[in-house]
């Protein structure tokens, strides 16, 4: 397509393009943020015990976004197959496609359920819980599992709607969850007085609501590739998690990150300090998302822009748009950076009065994200080079960053102290981003003028 909705992606400026592309994506993204952050928000000013609470919550979130992670596994995988049959002409095979995620995404969650019910609290354990606050955790944990169908089927489905060019649908579909959680926690945890269990319950019912709206605009008379729950294709199951492995790897690894975090600040923190070290990295991986969320909405809302004019052979206009973009990004991280300077004790008064919770969490924050402008270049670098059908670079350089941050989890805490841990952020970000951008610059002048002089070939 040449056009895409009021956009022409060969010839108008690419400014414009670049500045406007992004926006829906970078709101949509944001306000995904809300889901992760406004429980905690709430749990933290519960009367008497929020502050370990909100550590339990810190523990157990980790292994609920690795959960939801198997709906980008599925969705991230079936969507394009299902929107390059229907380009293709392959109107009933593209639906069949859709029918097919959607029983593997009921699949994935009758295995994952009852497998996350029967060990959470040995995970929970393994990974940062204390005795004080693992009831908190597995309260938690346990009514977040139960709803794994709704969270699964509501983000997965989603990526379908999206691909369709229904992003205005998909938008309101995880709009309206985010604002009915918003709405649900306050009533279901000092209304009821349900406490930590009051705010998984408000998740999982907004999950709920956002899986039917997904739903719905699939089942609708003008959606064009309809969710007819018949056609299933066992042929297709394969080439959906090769497709959606490269996302699913990114996104898990992500949670397994924050994993080894909690655990080493309990392990390292002892009994004294370990429980306040995980409530201020729950508080301070709140604020993180609340940057690299949006961010990843405006790389990834360019990537249709880049991969259109590298089809087509506007080489000059992909060089051009990589460059704008990075501008653009690099910007929004300079304003986050401002904020975090001036902006840190505030935000963590969001989650907790108490002084010491504060002060330790305001610092923490400054720590962990004193590199976020390099980290745009990486963000840049690993979403172009994917959207230049250049797997094979982009999953390295992402994973490379993950790794460092891995290994530095692990080994700064061992010497420096429990609280070093929250170096590895930092560190990860700088390595990452000096060895992507000398890649990049290496790579995208071959890849471009092998396009021009071989051809496309998909």
């Amino acid at each position: 397509m040449h056009r895409s909705r009021n956009y022409d992606l060969g010839k108008d400026g690419l400014w414009f393009l670049v500045l406007s592309l992004p926006l829906p994506t970078a709101l949509g993204q944001a306000v995904n943020v809300l889901y992760a952050i406004v429980d905690r928000m709430f749990i933290g000013h519960i009367a008497g015990y929020g502050d370990i609470a909100l550590a339990g919550v810190g523990v157990a979130a980790p292994i609920a976004t690795f959960l939801s992670s198997f709906a980008t596994l599925i969705g991230m995988g079936g969507a394009p197959i299902m929107a390059m049959r229907e380009g293709h002409g392959d109107h009933a095979i593209a639906e069949r496609v859709l029918t097919t995620s959607f029983y593997l995404l009921l699949a994935a969650s009758a295995i994952l359920t009852p497998l996350f019910l029967i060990f959470r609290n040995p995970l929970l354990l393994a990974f940062g819980a204390s005795d004080v606050t693992l009831p908190y955790a597995s309260e938690y944990l346990g009514w977040y599992v139960i709803g794994t169908p709704f969270a699964l089927l509501a983000s997965g489905l989603n990526s379908f709607v999206i691909n369709q060019g229904m992003a205005k649908k998909g938008m309101i579909s995880v709009l309206a969850g985010a604002v009915l959680n918003i709405m649900l926690d306050p009533l279901f945890i000092f209304t009821f007085d349900m406490g930590v269990k009051g705010a998984a319950i408000a998740t999982v019912i907004s999950q709920m609501g956002s899986m039917l709206i997904s739903v719905m605009a699939l089942r609708q008379r003008s959606t064009s590739i309809k969710l007819r729950f018949r056609g299933f294709m066992p042929s297709q199951i394969m080439r959906i998690i090769r497709l959606g492995l490269s996302s699913f790897i990114i996104i898990s690894t992500d949670s397994l990150l924050l994993i080894v975090l909690n655990a080493m600040l309990q392990k390292y923190g002892g009994p004294e300090l370990g429980d306040i070290l995980i409530t201020c990295s729950t508080i301070v991986q709140s604020y993180h998302i609340l940057v690299t969320y949006p961010m990843g909405g405006m790389t990834s809302g360019c990537q249709g822009l880049i991969s259109y004019n590298y089809g087509a052979g506007l080489t000059e206009r992909v060089r051009k748009g990589i460059n704008d973009l990075q501008i653009l990004i690099t910007g929004y991280t300079v304003v986050m950076f401002i904020f975090t300077i001036f902006g840190a004790r505030l935000f963590a008064s969001l989650f907790t009065s108490d002084p010491e919770i504060l002060a330790l969490s305001s610092r923490y924050m400054l720590i962990y994200e004193c590199m976020i402008i390099p980290l745009s270049l990486q963000y840049v670098n690993v979403d172009m080079m994917t959207a230049l059908g250049q797997v094979q670079i982009s999953l390295p350089l992402s994973l490379t960053r993950k790794f460092t941050s891995f290994l530095s989890s692990i080994i700064l805490p061992i010497f420096f102290g429990a609280a070093a841990a929250f170096f590895s952020e930092p560190i990860s970000n700088i390595v990452s981003s000096i060895l992507g951008t000398i890649i990049m610059r290496t790579h995208l002048k071959p890849i471009l003028e092998k396009r021009l002089r071989n051809g496309l070939s998909i």
